[in-house]
């Protein structure tokens, strides 16, 4: 996502190669997606995973003082699961 935000060409040209570009945000504020726009290109698919998947956002830096707590801690191996399958569903998409 840096490079392409930053124009870096050669990550330009692969996202112009690509066959599809599915962008995958956290949260409604839509990062990725805004990234990708702002480089030039249109996603075929934004998936937002609180959306989409109804996924609980956690704040991460609640632990940042204390012990950190590896990322299976913040997310459910059912939220994997969904996240997965609506990738798979988005690249299998005929759009």
């Amino acid at each position: 996502m840096a490079a392409l935000s930053t124009g870096v060409k050669s990550v330009i040209g692969k996202t112009r190669a690509a066959k599809k570009v599915i962008t995958v945000d956290g949260c409604q504020m839509e990062c990725a997606r805004k990234v990708v726009e702002g480089a030039g290109f249109k996603p075929n698919k934004s998936i937002v995973l609180v959306r989409d998947i109804r996924m609980t956002k956690r704040a991460l830096n609640e632990d940042i003082e204390g012990e950190l707590k590896p990322l299976t801690a913040y997310i459910s191996p059912e939220e994997v699961e969904r996240t997965k399958r609506i990738i798979i569903e988005a690249l299998q998409d005929g759009s």
